[in-house]
């Protein structure tokens, strides 16, 4: 196993109703800004609840972060948290309003650029203002981490950044919050989540067996109570999918084992590009990168489908590719496409993602840095 440091001061407040405990889990005195993406909140009810927990307070509304913060709209938001003199937080969404919020906490209190903030994948971050969440779409589990995506369309480029100063005070996840939600969210929720586990998983075996252990519950749980979660409101399988995705990237997993994230830095050239959303990306790249990388993950790919997918009979390859045959028939059965040529990108779009992984330094992907541009131009021909 791995050397690791494992942090997380991130305050879940868990279960239906634990809105109110906004109410003792922001300070009396805080002048707040909620920060939202579309009317969802609103329409649902739950941003009057969210209102009525915080009481007396102070509070201002920014409205419209986008599924794919843009870096153009959430410097808006530092600018209302500078005239209103704000001094708290608090996003009421999903991963994409947590994303959004994280950077403004970092942005206002930044004296340089704010864009050396995504430029340095949030190295330059050295402080940020306070700010909790409330969750309302399971799946990226930026609920309870210290990283987010942000993009600054001026350049067309995606870029995540990490810093230990942007973990939320607190998050509260009511699975009841999701009953609203369409069913593609859902299923992009389940997809996200899975593959999020996946890129700390599929890499290389360092001894990390209670990881490994963790991992693979995760991923079948998502795969046993995802499509009910998608398909129904059951309260059980809702807060199963809501746990889950939190789990999957609150650091717990990765703690002493390799990570890879080459499906993500690809997925999110595909969604800079041509705005298709996250999950969807990640439902193409992951199983033709199960395909180019077989032989460099060949013994967790031996683990993942015998373990996960219960395949045992055959030889190596042909488990190998009957699990990744699996793992492309689950992600199309919650209706995610997993071939390029669903959303019309052909051999002009590939070159187009290629030349935007080269603008951006992502030429060196992977757990050992081995997935170069040709490498990623192999992933790319095979999801096509």
């Amino acid at each position: 196993m791995l050397n690791f440091d494992f942090y997380n001061p991130t305050h879940i407040a868990f279960g239906q109703g634990r809105i109110a405990d906004l109410a003792t889990l922001i300070p009396a005195d805080a002048r707040v800004l909620i920060l939202l993406g579309g009317e969802s909140a609103r329409k649902s009810g739950t941003l009057d609840e969210v209102r009525t927990a915080l009481g007396s307070r102070q509070i201002a509304e920014f409205n419209g972060i986008e599924p794919n913060p843009s870096f153009e709209t959430l410097m808006q938001a530092v600018e209302q948290v500078k005239k209103e003199n704000i001094d708290f937080l608090l996003a009421v969404g999903g991963g994409s309003v947590l994303d959004g919020t994280k950077f403004v906490a970092a942005a206002t209190l930044y004296d340089g650029d704010p864009t050396e903030i995504l430029k340095s994948f949030g190295g330059k971050v050295t402080k940020a203002m306070p700010f909790g969440s409330v969750l309302t779409l399971p799946a990226t589990g930026s609920e309870m981490n210290n990283g987010g995506v942000i993009t600054i369309k001026a350049i067309g480029a995606k870029l995540p950044f990490l810093s230990k100063h942007v973990f939320p005070r607190f998050s509260v996840l009511d699975p009841t919050k999701t009953y609203t939600l369409p069913q593609r969210q859902l299923a992009n929720g389940v997809v996200d989540a899975f593959i999020h586990v996946m890129e700390q998983y599929l890499t290389y075996p360092v001894g990390g067996f209670i990881q490994d252990r963790f991992a693979e519950s995760l991923l079948l749980t998502l795969i046993e109570h995802g499509p009910q979660a998608v398909e129904s409101t059951d309260y059980t399988a809702r807060a199963n999918l809501m746990w889950t995705a939190t789990l999957a990237l609150n650091g717990l997993i990765a703690a002493g084992v390799p990570s890879d994230w080459g499906t993500h830095m690809i997925g999110h050239e595909i969604t800079a590009k041509y705005g298709i959303d996250h999950a969807r990306t990640l439902a193409v790249v992951l199983p033709a990168m199960m395909q180019i990388r077989r032989v460099a993950k060949h013994e967790k790919l031996l683990q993942y489908a015998k373990r996960v997918w219960n395949i045992t009979e055959g030889s190596d390859d042909e488990i190998i590719d009957a699990a990744i045959a699996k793992t492309r028939a689950f992600f199309e059965s919650l209706g995610l496409p997993t071939r390029l040529s669903a959303y019309d990108i052909g051999e002009d779009g590939i070159a187009a993602i290629l030349k935007q992984l080269e603008e951006h330094g992502m030429v060196a992907l992977g757990e050992r840095h081995e997935v170069t541009l040709a490498e990623s131009r192999k992933v790319l021909e095979a999801a096509r």
